[in-house]
């Protein structure tokens, strides 16, 4: 009896141990998962979205995190700092964001379009674009890259549709962007999808492939049309300043003439009446000081002349005969 309370003891020490050694390792295992899920990393271009039991509870910066293990606490890694983009009527091989463009046998529908004055075009775009409200992009909408695709598009056609062909393809096309972005922008914030749209970009506008050739050539034509418009403009403007610059130069070369004309002549009656006024004070001196400065300007311009007395009788005592004066 005593060697079966032996035998007995003994087995029950042994199942003790083993007990004992089995939740210890129960415990360090325990531990172990519960550091493996305690610690979580966020990295430097995102941003953690803590839930507990799937409700929210926080949003946490880049870096090392601790959170409530055993699956208590899970965490939605969410890109606030990438830009994203989606792609409308084609799409980009290789894209890491599974919304980034739809399927191929989608594209021809995305991008076949009616404008505003009910012709055909085929308009491909691009929306860039950043996560700025991590909560509101997880729960406010259910799947916010469709349903950004969806307003995206929605939005597309309706610009088109208000405006002509030539603006879409040609002359509106920033026009287009710049109301595509503030429209898409007005309603991503109030679905309060937590999203900021960054670009609105057309790429290739065209006409439908059947009438493409017809439009370009227009499009030639009125690019020749406008060519030849400025051509005349510049000529225009070579010419027509020239020939004004040098009307206006002979007005006033014209009206200098005139002045001096009139300057000279009022000079000469301002000089003429005051030698009359001198004259009237003496005639006799003033006729005859008119006289020996008319002669004294005049006189030397006769060359050789002899004057004689009136009572001379001849003019050989007068004469140089040499020849030498």
């Amino acid at each position: 009896m005593s060697q079966m309370k032996n035998v007995f003891e003994a087995n029950f020490n042994d199942h003790r141990i083993q007990l004992r050694v089995i939740m210890m390792g129960a415990i360090a295992a325990l531990i172990l998962v519960a550091l493996f899920t305690m610690f979580y990393t966020v990295q430097a271009e995102s941003q953690g979205v803590v839930l507990r039991f799937g409700k929210y509870i926080k949003t946490v910066d880049p870096g090392l995190r601790v959170k409530m293990p055993f699956g208590i606490d899970s965490v939605e890694i969410v890109p606030v700092r990438r830009q994203l983009k989606q792609e409308f009527g084609f799409g980009t091989a290789g894209a890491t964001n599974p919304r980034q463009y739809s399927s191929s046998r989608s594209w021809e529908n995305e991008k076949n379009m009616v404008t505003g004055d009910l012709n055909a075009a085929t308009v491909e775009w691009i929306v860039q674009y950043r996560i700025n409200d991590p909560r509101q992009y997880l729960f406010q909408v259910r799947d916010p890259g469709d349903t950004l695709r969806a307003v995206s598009e929605s939005v597309m056609r309706e610009v088109v549709g208000d405006r002509t062909v030539d603006e879409v393809i040609t002359v509106g096309r920033q026009e287009i962007e710049v109301f595509v972005l503030q429209r898409l922008q007005e309603l991503v914030n109030k679905y309060e999808m937590g999203l900021s749209i960054d670009q609105v970009q057309l790429k290739d506008v065209n006409p439908p492939d059947p009438v493409r050739a017809s439009f370009n050539e227009v499009n030639q034509a009125q690019q020749q049309r406008v060519q030849l418009v400025n051509e005349a403009n510049r000529e225009y403007n070579k010419v027509v300043p020239l020939a004004r610059g040098e009307a206006d130069q002979k007005i006033k070369a014209a009206e200098g003439y005139a002045l001096k004309r009139i300057n000279e002549a009022e000079g000469d009656a301002t000089r003429f009446n005051a030698m009359f006024l001198e004259y009237a004070k003496a005639p006799e001196v003033t006729r005859m000081r008119m006289y020996l400065e008319t002669m004294k300007s005049v006189v030397p311009k006769m060359g050789r002349k002899i004057i004689m007395d009136a009572e001379a009788n001849q003019v050989l005592p007068l004469l140089q005969l040499d020849g030498n004066k």
